[in-house]
């Protein structure tokens, strides 16, 4: 890890064991009563000094911290540490938090907290919050916005969230094609400051259609006689308003940019997008496909109430059961083959295991390269291929192991042939399904790693069983 990084997260850690301490010595000091006035006086006092140290530690951390510390505690805590927060940065801090934790801040808020927190945020910040505001509060907050405002508003709302528009900055600098470097210099200097993320300008002729970017660096090391026609580079990176922003995202990546023009089919710039932006499209996709492969329906605050967390769980867990029970009547189905060979209930576990895992393995790199739009039609049936390769060699190394282990442990051969016999197909199974899963429910148009890891362990499972005691069953009993 980077010096300066782990140095920042050390401090953050430290200011968050500190804040902790501060929360139990508050709940310490609000818990005690006492019967006489001079008592609850010196208890006001005590309360009130915790409470200004309090104040003290959040007033020197960055709203991404203090997010995650809010994050980080129980609800009576959260709500006790958003009250001690700098009134002036609640918007920022509401725009850090996480969906599940953003929804109890509000709903401890007011009317006029609310509109206070994010009247001063920008038109794309605003409207990343608005669907979590409450209903009463969006006339009067578009009616505090100035006309230039409101409609920035309105159009990124008119996006989907997975769409570019919805996450453009209107924020930006662009200067004209025909004036000089020095003109330009000029008119920077008449900034109080550059919107964040300025790396370069944006070029455009009087029509506002783009016609190319002048990067700041260029800008320096140019003679100021030079026209800016001159030095800009005509050939940009542009992006349309409707792209998939994870998509738009890869691209930052791959071209390393830190800031892109948006612009309409005719070419004219209507907004710009920046790397920050790009960073939590790329995050929120992460953690998305975490939460979809454990069969999680959505973001879940880890102190939500037990009826929430059951809502956001039952789903996927009602599948489970029903594959589960599934597996178990597999293995009812061998209870004859079982009860004449005990053997047979130790190893089996071992079958379905190693499938499940080697499932997972292969599920989770076409999860990735679907992700990344490295699939095709044809390069399907070359993975598919590969796999069950990977899978077949695997299975006969591993299995082959463990046959003789089982050889060595209960002294019969045929036990070990059938053993090393169920790993691999049970591998070539767990292969083809991992291939398999993703692919089609992408053709259904579904997230690929919605529960992929629930549906491969119960395919591996069920198979494993029923592949092993079948064996079982035909030659050794």
């Amino acid at each position: 890890m980077n010096e300066a990084v782990q140095s920042s997260s050390v401090r953050l850690h430290e200011k968050m064991a500190a804040v902790v301490e501060l929360l139990r010595l508050y709940r310490s000091a609000t818990g005690e009563r006492h019967d006489d006035d001079e008592a609850l006086a010196v208890d006001q006092a005590v309360v009130d000094d915790i409470l200004g140290k309090l104040r003290d530690q959040l007033d020197d951390l960055h709203p991404a911290d203090v997010a995650y510390i809010l994050e980080s505690l129980p609800l009576d805590d959260r709500l006790t540490v958003w009250h001690r927060v700098k009134s002036d940065s609640d918007g920022e801090i509401l725009l850090e938090v996480s969906d599940a934790v953003r929804e109890s801040l509000i709903a401890d808020m007011d009317q006029g907290e609310i509109l206070a927190a994010v009247e001063p945020l920008d038109a794309d910040e605003l409207a990343d919050l608005v669907e979590d505001l409450p209903e009463e509060v969006l006339p009067e907050l578009m009616a505090s916005l100035d006309a230039q405002q409101r409609e920035r508003v309105q159009s990124a709302l008119s996006y989907a969230d997975d769409q570019l528009g919805a996450l453009m900055d209107f924020e930006m600098v662009t200067i004209r094609e025909d004036v000089s470097l020095e003109t330009v210099l000029r008119y920077l200097r008449r900034f109080d400051e550059l919107p964040e993320q300025t790396d370069k300008l944006f070029v455009i002729n009087h029509e506002n259609v783009l016609t190319g970017v002048l990067p700041l660096h260029w800008l320096l090391v140019n003679s100021p006689d030079k026209m800016v026609s001159e030095v800009m580079a005509p050939d940009v990176n542009t992006f349309a308003p409707d792209d998939d922003a994870y998509h738009v995202a890869q691209a930052f990546e791959r071209y390393d940019l830190v800031t892109a023009p948006v612009v309409d089919s005719s070419g004219h710039l209507i907004g710009r997008i920046t790397v920050d932006a790009m960073l939590d499209v790329i995050r929120e996709e992460s953690e998305s496909e975490a939460l979809s492969r454990g069969g999680l329906r959505e973001e879940e605050d880890i102190f939500a109430s037990v009826w929430a967390s059951v809502r956001n769980r039952w789903a996927w867990l009602a599948i489970n059961l029903v594959t589960a029970f599934i597996a178990s009547r597999v293995i009812g189905l061998f209870e004859g083959s079982i009860q004449r060979l005990v053997a047979l209930a130790t190893l089996m576990p071992i079958v379905a295991g190693i499938g499940g895992n080697s499932g997972n393995q292969t599920i989770t790199m076409i999860v990735r390269a679907l992700a990344l739009d490295q699939i095709t039609t044809d390069s399907a049936k070359r993975l598919w291929r590969k796999e069950l390769l990977v899978s077949l060699v695997n299975g006969l190394v591993w299995g082959g192991v463990i046959g003789v282990v089982a050889w060595l442990l209960y002294g019969n051969v045929a036990l070990g042939v059938v053993m090393t016999s169920a790993m691999t197909l049970n591998l070539l199974l767990a292969a083809f399904c991992g291939v398999g899963i993703p692919i089609l429910m992408t053709r259904f148009g579904r997230d690929p790693a919605l529960g992929s890891s629930v549906l491969i362990t119960a395919m591996t499972d069920s198979g494993g069983f029923f592949i092993f005691l079948g064996l079982a069953t035909v030659f050794l009993t």
